[in-house]
C-alpha cells in the first residue's frame, strides 16, 4: 500500500528526531575525545561547539600512560572486572538455578526474603564492620565477595531458567545427572543470551566501581582504575603528569589530561558491547516474559 502524503511527513519527522536524538547523546563522548586530542591552549582559547581537535597533540595521553598509577590501576582493574565477574556469574547462577525450582520447600518465603533485600539493606557502617571482622579489609576480597550476588540480576536469571523445558530435566535425571550437572550442561548453554547480559551487567559494574575501594582499601597499590582517576579528576593531581612542562602550561595541559583519562577509562568498556550487542535484547526479553 502506498503510503499517504501524511505518513511520509510523519516518517521524515521520526527520522529527523532520531537523528537530533542520537546527536544529542553522542556530541558529549566526541567534545570529551576531541578536547583530549586537543592542544591545551588551543582548547582553553576555543569557544563554542567543539567540532573537531583544536590543534591535535596527543601529550595528554602520553602524561596519562606515563603515570604509574594509571598503569597499575588498569592491572587491578581487569583483576577485579575477570574475577569479581566469575564469582557473581557462579553464585548469581546457583542461586537462581536453586529458586527457579518447583519442588523447592518454601519457595514464596525464601523469594520474599531475596525480593525484601531490594529495598532494605544494613547500610555503610554495618557493612563495613562486617567487612573489617571477617578480616577482608585492604583486601581485594572487600570488593568482590560482599556484591557477589545481585538480587534484580539473579531474578532475571531465575525467570531465564525457569522457561527450560521440564521434560530435559526429567530426561537428565533418569540417565542419572545430579543438579550440578543439569545447571552446568543444561541449563547455562540454553541460557546463553540471559548470561552474556549477566557477563555485561556484572563487568560494566565492577570496571565503574570505586566507591567500594575508597571504603575499603589503603593501599593505593590496590586501587581501581576508577579511584586512580577520581583522584585525577577530583583532587585535580595532574601536576606529576606534566613533568617538563612550564608552570604557565600546567593548567591548560591539566584540563585535557583530565578528559584523556576520561577516554582511557571509557573506551575499553565500550568496546566490549559490541561483541554481546546480538545478545542483549533477548537475554533481557527471554528474562522479562514470565514473572
Amino acid at each position: 500500500m502506498k503510503p499517504t502524503a501524511g505518513e511520509r511527513a510523519f516518517g521524515y519527522l521520526n527520522a529527523l528526531l532520531m537523528i537530533g536524538l542520537c546527536i544529542v547523546t553522542l556530541y558529549p563522548f566526541l567534545y570529551v575525545l576531541f578536547a583530549s586530542l586537543s592542544e591545551a591552549t588551543s582548547f582553553l582559547q576555543n569557544r563554542g561547539l567543539l567540532l573537531g581537535p583544536a590543534g591535535f597533540d596527543l601529550s595528554a595521553y602520553q602524561a596519562v600512560f606515563r603515570n604509574p598509577m594509571i598503569i597499575k590501576g588498569y592491572e587491578n582493574t581487569l583483576l577485579y572486572v575477570v574475577l569479581g565477574t566469575a564469582i557473581n556469574l557462579v553464585m548469581t547462577a546457583i542461586g537462581a538455578y536453586v529458586v527457579s525450582r518447583p519442588n523447592l520447600y518454601f519457595k514464596d518465603a525464601i523469594m520474599f526474603f531475596i525480593v525484601i533485600t531490594m529495598v532494605f539493606s544494613g547500610g555503610l557502617i554495618p557493612s563495613y564492620l562486617l567487612v573489617n571482622q571477617l578480616g577482608m579489609m585492604n583486601t581485594m576480597w572487600a570488593l568482590l565477595i560482599p556484591g557477589a550476588i545481585n538480587t534484580f540480576n539473579m531474578i532475571i536469571m531465575r525467570t531465564s531458567f525457569q522457561s527450560v523445558p521440564v521434560s530435559l530435566e526429567e530426561s537428565a535425571r533418569m540417565d542419572g545427572a545430579s543438579d550440578w550437572t543439569i545447571l552446568f550442561r543444561i541449563v547455562i548453554p540454553l541460557s546463553m543470551p540471559v548470561i552474556a547480559v549477566m557477563i555485561l551487567w556484572y563487568a560494566v559494574g565492577h570496571w565503574n566501581s570505586y566507591f567500594s575501594a575508597l571504603v575499603y582499601l589503603r593501599n593505593s597499590e590496590k586501587y581501581p582504575l576508577q579511584l586512580v582517576l577520581r583522584d585525577i579528576l577530583i583532587a585535580n593531581s595532574t601536576d606529576s603528569m606534566m613533568v617538563g612542562s612550564a608552570s604557565d602550561d600546567k593548567y591548560a595541559i591539566g584540563e585535557t589530561i583530565k578528559y584523556a583519562t576520561i577516554i582511557v577509562s571509557t573506551l575499553p568498556i565500550i568496546c566490549l558491547y559490541p561483541f554481546l550487542q546480538k545478545y542483549f535484547v533477548k537475554g533481557v526479553m527471554i528474562g522479562a516474559i514470565k514473572g
